[in-house]
């Protein structure tokens, strides 16, 4: 009798921390009960790709469902974008977006999405300033330096940026017209291509994000001047902001957000918002963010929504100031 009732404890404890888990692992109506697809607009092995399998593994883990991801690259982000807003709204397709989700809308003549109709925010799960380099050949140490530099030689220097419209390129553009400086833009085709060619000396300055070019600064093979967040980075501790270079600025970043199509259930939204905070604050996880240069954000829905209107408007200035051709 003693051995039976053991083994009915003992069952008895196996199934309340059965039910007891799967309660915790459950969101509304059972949410989810299946895999779930999360596209990311961008080829494979950029930084957006790296953060999304990142948040994704942890999901999948914790929630017991695969969270797998696919990738759609094309037209600045807008494939991937429109394939998202097109899904059915039922919590079974996340997009993964950068900063061209907020950019796209004023760079192209045709209007791709709407980002406050078509989408239904998530969370911002991280962001990454972004960063003015310099050749070591360039003969400026600090951002007062080359500011006077490019003032005293108007039209003798290019700099590279990973694309139009990104918010590096942007960066540049507003940095440009803030400081009324006559320098040359040159896109290239991706951080990659850029850093590059300013490694080479040939476009011998460069905006960039700054998870790409971290290593290259901390090598010694390009100098960091300045980052464009309101804090220093723990990728480059020694690169002062642009506030700390006496530069009137407010942070631009190149951010890291999720989003569900419009419509889907307030519920769902709200539980991925709560399970992805939980990812964003596990200690393995911000360690490596931090190692990729990006800043744990992870807001509320409300707050990823007035970020987003935000950005919208600052860039689309931009885009309109600095006479940047839309897209057709």
């Amino acid at each position: 009798m003693t051995l039976l009732l053991r083994i009915f404890a003992c069952c008895t404890a196996l199934i309340f921390t059965s039910a007891t888990a799967t309660l915790a692992q459950s969101g509304p109506g059972g949410y989810p009960n299946k895999n779930v697809k999360v596209i990311v607009p961008f080829a494979p092995a950029g930084p957006t790709d790296v953060m999304a399998r990142l948040i994704a593994q942890k999901l999948s883990e914790n929630l017991k469902q695969q969270f797998y991801i696919e990738n759609h690259a094309g037209a600045g982000g807008n494939i991937g974008m429109i394939q998202a807003m097109n899904s059915p709204a039922d919590g079974y397709t996340l997009l993964f977006v950068s900063s061209s989700f907020v950019v796209n809308p004023s760079l192209y003549a045709k209007k791709p999405y709407d980002p406050f109709k078509d989408f239904a925010p998530v969370t911002l799960a991280a962001k990454s300033p972004d960063i003015l380099v310099v050749h070591p050949s360039i003969p400026a140490k600090t951002v007062q330096e080359f500011v006077a530099l490019i003032k005293a030689n108007p039209g003798k220097y290019s700099y590279a940026v990973p694309g139009i419209g990104t918010t590096p390129h942007l960066a540049g553009e507003l940095f440009k017209l803030q400081l009324k400086l006559d320098m040359t833009t040159v896109p290239f085709p991706g951080a990659g291509p850029a850093i590059q060619s300013t490694l080479g000396g040939h476009t011998p300055i460069a905006f960039t994000a700054l998870p790409p070019t971290a290593p290259n600064v901390q090598d010694g093979k390009l100098i960091g001047l300045a980052i464009t967040g309101d804090k220093r980075s723990t990728a480059l501790p020694n690169v002062p902001t642009m506030k700390e270079s006496g530069i009137e600025w407010k942070e631009s970043a190149t951010i890291q957000g999720i989003l569900l199509p419009a419509g889907t259930p307030k519920e769902i939204v709200e539980f991925l918002n709560r399970e992805i905070a939980k990812v964003m604050a596990l200690p393995d996880v911000q360690q490596k963010c931090a190692a990729l240069g990006f800043v744990v954000v992870a807001n509320t829905p409300a707050e990823f929504s007035t970020y987003i209107k935000a950005e919208v408007e600052r860039w689309g200035k931009v885009i309109q100031d600095a006479k940047i051709p839309q897209i057709p």
